[in-house]
């Protein structure tokens, strides 16, 4: 039997990560994963530029049924601590909008800089290596049977992410090896993922697919001013990915179409100066034409402001400005870029992620109920615990 100081099953960010870190301790690291490339959602994030970290990173852009959890990892290792290793690898990299960062070139750059972390600090890596079976000796004291052979850890971390994007190799063990050591697992859904149409609608908004519009997406939990795009199979964009994971079954999201813009205010401006001007006139000024004709009938259109009364201007801007979509559901993990829900945070110690009733294993990453925005925070809470873990396991 082979045996290390520390076992870490899942290469992508926080897997990598944890690795390096518990490397630049002293520990003898073995790093497995199934699937035979590592990193592969680094490879394909921030459309092939890796958005790394966000600038604005704090406990509020996380979701979790504790929301105090994520608070002492993410304060001990920042983002700028991160963007300091980016730099002193130095990697090109900019800021794209709302403090995101994404490399210049490709995502490869930050996956080559984990590798060669890694190699500096002396991990073995194996890939294409599946997890069997896992056994607890007592305290520090684990094996594992894997497809090539048995290994024997004092530390075996989880870093194998949540159910998202299943074509990347995205799978349920990591919840199941919680749930085997009897550790609570949150129900889990796709989070930050495109909301879809109820039947009726189909038809109705097909034609504005490919159409992107500023907006306000809202329920009474969050609020998120970005864009948003019209699909076939329903709405997408920052927007819509960012509120969909706080959206519940069955509930209406507000959308404003036109924020920052009084519409009322506008048709009584043009009614003033230009009676004559059509409906449709005005509304085409702020919005594309295809988005005007699916939610406007053409014989309102055609009516001239004067025939129309500052009651109608109050319901045509209710339209725009406060639209009630109501979605049948989300795309689920085919597209979503999270997994909300997942191990337990007041099953774990927030300083290490190790689990309060099992000496010596640890949960890191999207595999912990804790779920980032859009924009680069789960890539920064992967890298925070994944150090948090790495200084002790």
């Amino acid at each position: 039997m082979n045996t290390v100081d520390v076992i870490i099953i899942g290469a992508g960010a926080a897997g990598l990560m944890c690795a390096i870190e518990a490397g630049k301790h002293g520990r003898q690291v073995l790093l497995l994963d199934h699937a035979n490339k590592p990193g592969k959602k680094i490879l394909m994030s921030g459309g092939g530029r890796c958005n790394f970290t966000n600038m604005g990173t704090g406990p509020d852009n996380f979701i979790s049924h504790n929301p105090h959890f994520c608070k002492s990892a993410l304060s001990r290792y920042t983002q700028w601590d991160f963007i300091e290793l980016v730099k002193r690898y130095k990697i090109p990299f900019h800021e794209k909008t709302l403090g995101q960062l994404f490399c210049d070139n490709k995502s490869k750059d930050i996956l080559e800089m984990l590798l060669n972390e890694a190699k500096h600090n002396k991990v073995e890596l194996k890939l294409n290596t599946s997890v069997s079976d896992i056994k607890a000796h007592g305290p520090n004291n684990f094996t594992l049977k894997t497809s090539h052979g048995k290994y024997q850890c004092k530390s075996l971390v989880i870093a194998t992410g949540g159910l998202s994007i299943p074509t990347m190799g995205a799978t349920a063990f990591g919840y199941e090896v919680a749930k085997q050591f009897g550790i609570k697992v949150w129900p889990t859904r796709a989070g930050l993922v495109p909301l879809t149409w109820q039947n009726t609608e189909k038809d109705k908004f097909y034609d504005l697919s490919g159409i992107a519009v500023s907006c306000v997406a809202e329920n009474q939990k969050a609020s998120f001013k970005e864009a948003m795009l019209f699909t076939h199979r329903g709405i997408s964009g920052p927007a819509i990915l960012q509120i969909s994971s706080y959206w519940e079954n069955k509930e209406a999201v507000t959308i404003n179409l036109l924020p920052e813009k009084n519409l009322v205010e506008i048709f009584k401006q043009n009614q003033n100066n230009s009676p004559k001007k059509t409906l449709k006139a005005v509304l085409c000024e702020f919005f594309p034409k295809r988005v005007v004709e699916t939610f406007f009938e053409d014989e309102i259109l055609q009516t001239s402001l004067a025939e129309i009364s500052h009651q109608a201007f109050k319901d045509i801007a209710q339209t725009m400005q406060q639209w009630q979509f109501k979605p049948n559901g989300t795309e689920g993990y085919r597209t979503a870029e999270v997994t909300l829900g997942g191990v337990d945070c007041d099953a774990l110690s927030s300083k290490t992620m190790e689990a309060n009733t099992v000496p010596g294993l640890y949960f890191i990453g999207e595999v912990v109920d804790v779920t980032g925005w859009l924009g680069g925070y789960n890539f920064q809470w992967a890298w925070s615990s994944a150090v948090a873990c790495g200084k002790v396991c």
